[in-house]
């Protein structure tokens, strides 16, 4: 038997409501990487490590909240704790793979590539790790090729992601690539949920195993609590974070000078010489007279 399945059962709201929490996780997480690539030594690895569980805490509340609208129309849902916490260490430790790569090699073409394809990854194993915690009397079956591609959308947003940390600056731009992160990685949620069919196994027993949706609402809203605390924190105490302007001085232009070698001296004017080569020929004429004259 088919299930019959709903997965806006709460209309716009999880939708949106997703969206945003996955724009806010990935804002965060940019900027944090932008700020570890602008100052090196100590604080690099705090700033990566920021990003990396700002974005992987982000795709992971991100992906519950939109849960919470799915439904089986036959059968209650419940999850398994575990495994669904599970998934949010895959998201954090994956994220903090890719984008320490990033931060450490730099923007080359191959960083981002590698960053970007273990981060699209483990956001997809993210993903199907969640699903495989649903508890419910009947199983899962995934349409191949629409898996594909939800994996394919994970690894391109993981990978403009990464780009747009090293590449764009300013207030808009970074709002612009967090808006267009968050419309990837809701994509990529619900492209992966389009390729899901409930088949039910019979009759529904009266007490469901593992936790509730109800019982998952409440860390699921501490997720986006401490996201909107720690964003007012950077607004308040580091707002360059946010709008992405350049905080360090211009480099100090060098003279190019041999190391270890000594400056030459000016050479002092003979008499009658002018002090400036560029003068006319007619100062120096004047120059010359004076001179005469005395």
């Amino acid at each position: 038997m088919q299930g019959t399945v709903d997965g806006f059962s709460c209309g716009l709201v999880t939708p949106v409501a997703a969206y945003l929490l996955a724009c806010l996780g990935g804002a965060l997480g940019l900027r944090c990487t932008t700020r570890s690539l602008r100052h090196g030594g100590a604080l690099r690895p705090g700033w990566l490590a920021l990003g990396a569980t700002s974005i992987g805490s982000g795709i992971w509340t991100m992906h519950f909240v939109a849960m919470m609208g799915f439904t089986v129309a036959e059968a209650p849902i419940s999850y398994d704790r575990p495994i669904t916490f599970a998934s949010l260490g895959i998201a954090v430790v994956m994220t903090g793979i890719g984008i320490f790569i990033v931060g450490h090699r730099g923007a080359t073409a191959m960083a981002l590539i590698t960053g970007g394809t273990i981060t699209g990854l483990g956001i997809a194993s993210m993903h199907y790790l969640g699903m495989a915690g649903m508890r419910l009397q009947g199983r899962l079956v995934y349409d191949t090729p629409t898996v594909a591609l939800s994996v394919v959308i994970a690894v391109v947003a993981a990978t403009t992601a990464l780009w747009a940390a090293v590449s764009v600056h300013g207030f808009l731009a970074s709002l612009g690539a967090s808006l267009a992160m968050g419309v990837a990685v809701s994509g990529m949620h619900y492209a992966g949920m389009a390729a899901v069919d409930v088949h039910l196994h019979g009759t529904v027993p009266p007490s469901a195993v593992g936790d509730s949706p109800a019982t998952l609402l409440a860390p699921m809203l501490v997720g986006p609590a401490v996201f909107l605390i720690l964003a007012a924190a950077v607004v308040m105490f580091d707002p360059l974070l946010v709008t992405g302007d350049r905080d360090e001085a211009p480099p100090v232009r060098l003279s190019r000078t041999v190391p270890g070698a000594v400056p030459a001296q000016r050479r002092l004017p003979s008499y009658g010489e002018p002090a400036n080569r560029s003068a006319s020929p007619r100062t120096v004429r004047r120059v010359s007279q004076r001179s005469r004259q005395r």
